[in-house]
């Protein structure tokens, strides 16, 4: 039997279909202290799909992300999450749209002073109040093997690696089941194996879980592993959009820097 947040979320899944785009930006602008971050920035995220928005160090990548989900707000511009107007959200609206995105922070943001199982469980017991004690405690089983941490319940954050903290991240984020994952430099400040690592977890999310993701990064070993389209932000624009074959082949100076 299907509970009410379930039909719900089979509703999204159900409009979503034929690629129809499930995060439509247009024009979006921002600034800090009248300086331009983001200037008129348009772009599309398809059912499915995993997007890697590529650029270097502060041309606007995380601030596009934060403003998807209104962790910043927009000076310009419309974002449509779900064919919802995200900017017309009165709060508790916008927080019933944050339940069905998952947001991997660059930093994992686990809260040091919780057991890894009570990371998780954190979020489970706010979103889905559905859950009894039982499916809670399989569906963190689920998540932690999933990852490749199924013994790491009652380790303390203190005691994990990077690369380890960064997998019980994605898995605090999974466990809710979203249907968009937006991931924030993701293997930033890791080793190439660990970051090779995460970088197959992205996809493995993306195959199990069916989500749409947006992927920033300006590592090129994850955009490789991970696009199925990559647009490349420069000095808060869109520069260049398009496959990563095609910005493997290109020529352009500006990408080439990137694709050495």
């Amino acid at each position: 039997m299907k509970t009410k947040q379930t039909e719900t979320f089979d509703k999204v899944h159900y409009k979503t279909k034929n690629n129809e785009p499930v995060i439509e930006i247009t024009n979006l602008r921002k600034s800090f202290n009248n300086q331009e971050v983001l200037k008129d920035v348009s772009l599309k995220l398809f059912d499915g799909e995993n997007l890697v928005v590529l650029g270097k160090s502060g041309s606007g990548k995380s601030v596009l992300i934060k403003c998807i989900v209104r962790l910043l707000n927009p000076d310009g511009g419309t974002i449509s999450v779900f064919d919802e107007n995200v900017m017309a959200l009165q709060r508790n609206e916008l927080n019933e749209l944050r339940k069905k995105i998952g947001f991997l922070f660059q930093s994992g943001a686990l809260y040091d002073s919780m057991t890894v199982k009570q990371n998780l469980e954190f979020p489970l017991r706010r979103i889905r109040k559905d859950l009894s004690e039982k499916d809670i405690k399989e569906k963190i089983a689920e998540v932690l093997e999933n990852v490749g941490l199924p013994d790491a319940q009652n380790k303390m954050p203190s005691q994990l690696s990077g690369g380890m903290r960064k997998r019980i991240s994605l898995a605090r984020t999974i466990v809710v089941d979203p249907l968009i994952m937006l991931y924030d430099e993701p293997t930033t400040g890791l080793d190439p194996a660990t970051s090779d690592e995460i970088s197959l977890l992205i996809n493995d999310v993306q195959t199990k879980y069916k989500t749409s993701s947006i992927i920033i990064t300006h590592d090129i070993a994850c955009a490789r592993a991970n696009a199925n389209r990559i647009v490349l932000l420069l000095d808060g624009a869109i520069y260049k959009e398009g496959s990563l074959e095609t910005f493997e082949h290109s020529t352009d100076p500006e990408i080439k820097s990137f694709f050495r």
